[in-house]
């Protein structure tokens, strides 16, 4: 077994996580501050152009360093290292997870069967290169000699997500060509997408591992059939190009074999925006901005294999998770960027961290009888404080948040940024201390409405400060959240790079996609699902 098989509630540290818990979970974080007026030094590391305050948490000295204990005693360290050396720590489906090769210098040697896969990466990222500097240039020209103008992205999960998001937080640094986004099986979005392209200066990327994903493969379809209503049969060759292994089924599309990019069963979908997959980001900001991508995710990379974990940006997140998640019993986590181009961050997490940590079997192959992922949710800042905030100030729940600003505006209005700045560092001083009956009294509140007025505080947060953002900064930022997830899923002791969970749905889905077409329901249902399906049958 690649991965040490620990369940982390028998480990010493756990128990002594869980004495200490009981000592420290009723005290307010003003009074370690009050105790203390290194605090905020102690938890901050300073790495590259990344600031980052952890010192709003609800931790002591000793609940970080029995958390660090929990992390050795699991044996991290070991963990990290065969996953940066393609050891097949995917063992439920046969496979390294080495989304990391992506990014590594050329110099690099990964083994994958004892080959080294690096030589073949940088072959396809030549390939990518070459391709993007065509399109851009207008080198390569649609089927009626027009250059391009606009390409559409078709694909669903990590083949959408992950370049949507990019392309959107990247939108600062995008070139003259509009990218667009087809993922949802609703033949509403598809057709609200093409409705106002030109065929003749459409560029559609198909994105699909083994071409037979039933969202993917409908939608390219649909477009298919739409492009051909003015098009030619072998224009398919100019307007379509495919990242999938399965080659026969591309060419049957109509698309020529030159203009195949492969992927890897080495990288997990939500893991593969660093691929081929991304070559939709690549081509709406240009190949160095996506290599600029590649290149500070790699940075956060080495960061998280050889610093201590004390001081590894990462390791910190990652056990915080753990510690809110498992003493706390906290259920979500709230992620909060203090910039709009990062608009679509949350929801392509909520699939990297759901998808990976979602799961309640352990690596021996046991039920588990503790909690494993956490719930993400978020949206921008300023906008989220006129939203949801009031829930994380004055609700029931316990909500970590994750804070993440940008020190440096792109278009330079400082006036702009100065205030959204002073929002996103006042909300987590809000957050940690509150407001007391006597601040609410002083204030001349009604007597009534003083205890509507108190905020506990307390509530903890942790600051991620950016200088700018970048492309080579994003990656840094995407990069950090992959290791917390790997980190969360040693600790927890599963599988972090399977998602059977997604599968049952499709499967069910077919056989009543059949009943659908018959005159018959043929399949056997619970009476709930009968229902629904005679009742869309009849209306339809």
């Amino acid at each position: 077994m690649a991965l040490k098989t620990i369940n982390p509630t028998t480990t010493k540290s756990w128990k002594k996580l869980e004495e200490h818990f009981n000592n420290v979970k009723d005290v307010h974080m003003k009074q370690w501050f009050a105790q203390d007026a290194e605090r905020a030094n102690k938890m901050t590391i300073k790495w590259e152009d990344f600031y980052v305050d952890y010192s709003k948490n609800r931790i002591t000295e000793e609940t970080l360093n029995l958390l660090l204990e929990l992390a050795n005693e699991v044996d991290l360290k070991d963990a990290i290292s065969k996953y940066f050396e393609g050891d097949i720590i995917n063992e439920t489906e046969g496979r390294a997870v080495l989304h990391t090769a992506l990014r590594a210098p050329k110099t690099a040697e990964v083994l994958v069967d004892g080959e080294n896969v690096i030589p073949e990466i940088y072959s396809v990222k030549e390939k990518i290169k070459d391709f993007t500097n065509k399109i851009v240039n207008a080198e390569l020209k649609g089927y009626t000699g027009k250059a391009f103008t606009d390409v559409v992205n078709i694909g669903i999960g990590g083949s959408d997500l992950g370049p949507a998001m990019v392309v959107d937080s990247l939108s600062y640094y995008k070139n003259h060509l509009k990218t667009h986004f087809v993922s949802n099986v609703d033949g509403d979005h598809v057709n609200e997408v093409i409705k106002n392209l030109n065929p003749e200066t459409t560029l559609f990327v198909i994105v699909s591992k083994t071409f037979t994903t039933q969202e993917t493969l409908s939608n390219a379809t649909t477009i298919r059939k739409w492009f051909l209503e003015k098009a030619p049969d072998n224009a398919v060759a100019k307007h379509f190009v495919a990242v999938s292994t399965n080659i026969e089924k591309v060419k049957a599309f109509g698309i020529d074999e030159n203009n195949i990019f492969p992927m890897w069963n080495w990288v997990g979908g939500r893991f593969s925006l660093w691929s081929a997959v991304g070559l939709s980001i690549s081509l709406s900001v240009g190949f160095e901005n996506f290599d600029k991508l590649l290149q500070g995710a790699h940075k956060m990379d080495e960061h998280f294999k050889t610093e201590d974990f004390d001081k590894n940006i990462p390791v910190i997140a990652g056990l915080l998770s753990v510690w809110y998640n498992n003493f706390f019993n906290v259920e979500t986590e709230a992620i909060i960027p203090y910039t709009q181009y990062l608009n679509q961050f949350a929801t392509y997490l909520q699939q990297g961290i759901m998808e990976s940590n979602g799961k309640s079997i352990d690596r021996s192959g046991e039920p588990i009888n503790y909690q494993t992922g956490t719930i993400i949710w978020g949206e921008p800042g300023t906008n989220s404080q006129h939203a949801f905030f009031q829930l994380i100030h004055q609700g029931t729940k316990i909500i970590p948040a994750e804070f993440i600003g940008f020190a440096k505006s792109l278009h330079g209005n400082q006036d702009h940024q100065d205030k959204l700045i002073s929002n996103f560092i006042a909300q987590t001083e809000a957050l940690l201390n509150g407001k007391s009956k006597e601040q609410v009294i002083a204030e001349g509140a009604p007597e009534k409405l003083v205890p509507f007025k108190i905020f506990e505080g307390n509530k903890p947060t942790t600051t991620i400060l950016i200088n700018q953002l970048t492309p080579e900064s994003l990656g840094k930022l995407i990069s950090l959240y992959e290791h917390k997830i790997f980190v969360q899923g040693v600790i927890w002791n599963i599988f972090s790079y399977d998602q059977f969970g997604v599968e049952l749905g499709k499967q069910l889905a077919n056989a009543i996609l059949k009943d659908i077409d018959e005159k018959e329901i043929v399949n056997k249902h619970d009476a709930s699902t009968l229902n629904l399906l005679k009742f869309y049958k009849n209306l339809t």
